[in-house]
């Protein structure tokens, strides 16, 4: 009986490890897709760029929530689904992943301030 040369049976190998462990994730945030949900989402009624007002004028511009609180803050609520004192605000509920690259894309709207020395 002939064994498979040494080079096919790493290649088998390597193709085996690779299968088992799934697809590769994402390195990091995807800031496109955040963007994407402010806009579908948070856009009817907030600015979710850098520039411009809010088609509501009582909802802040999401840069100003990015600029005053940690986005961060609003984890638990965007899973859990948030609900605000008013009826206006429609009820959102989101999947882990959405909610990093929505609050990934939301803290690049933050106005960063300068270091006092």
């Amino acid at each position: 009986m002939m064994r498979p040369p040494l080079p096919a049976i790493s290649v088998a190998m390597l193709f085996l490890a690779v299968a088992v462990a799934g697809p590769v994730q994402a390195a990091g945030p995807d800031l496109e897709a955040g963007k994407a949900l402010a806009e579908r989402y948070c856009g009817t009624c907030h600015a979710v760029g850098p520039v411009g007002d809010s088609r509501l004028p009582a909802a802040p511009p999401l840069r100003d929530v990015a600029s005053r609180y940690s986005v961060w803050n609003l984890e638990e609520a965007l899973a859990e689904g948030i609900v605000t004192g008013h009826a206006e605000m429609p009820l959102f509920v989101f999947k882990p992943v959405e909610i990093t690259n929505l609050l990934s894309y939301m803290e690049t709207l933050a106005e960063k301030k300068p270091i006092e020395k």
